[in-house]
């Protein structure tokens, strides 16, 4: 199933790209024209707010990619196909962060534009932004009125 494979490769991507930043951008940041390669420990949540909450984002987490992954396979044979993908992208970046806390105590991020000031991400930030943006472009354009 696609959605299996969508969850799987984010995990992945993930994983490999936090383990490369690990091995490479702690002593030698990388600063380009567009992205700087940055290594930074995230001990709190989008944009670094509640930091040292640990406990705290691990059950949010539990609960939320549980929550997710109940609603997925109770629908996702009746569900469009884009609100399908975009449950697999939130609940893959979600398990890719989730990860990095439980078992490190913080969040390995390491992208950085470098033409803005923005917060220092990472490969599941991207999936769960990309499947928040496709929730949104679902709930807008694709919903049928309940009315």
């Amino acid at each position: 199933m696609i959605y299996i494979l969508i969850i799987i490769v984010g995990i992945v991507l993930d994983r490999v790209s936090k383990n490369y930043a690990i091995n490479n951008f702690i002593d030698n940041p990388h600063q380009g024209k567009l992205l700087n390669l940055t290594y930074l420990e995230n001990r709190g949540a989008a944009f670094g707010i509640l930091q040292d909450n640990r406990i705290f984002f691990i059950l949010l987490t539990i609960v939320i990619v549980a929550g997710l992954i109940f609603y997925f396979i109770k629908n996702y044979k009746t569900n469009p196909q884009i609100l399908n993908i975009a449950l697999a992208f939130v609940i893959s970046g979600a398990i890719g962060n989730f990860y990095d806390r439980l078992i490190q105590g913080y969040v390995v991020d390491f992208l950085e534009f470098a033409f803005v000031k923005f917060p220092v991400f990472n490969v599941a930030d991207i999936f769960v932004t990309v499947g928040s943006f496709l929730i949104i472009i679902y709930l807008l354009f694709f919903e049928e009125s309940k009315n």
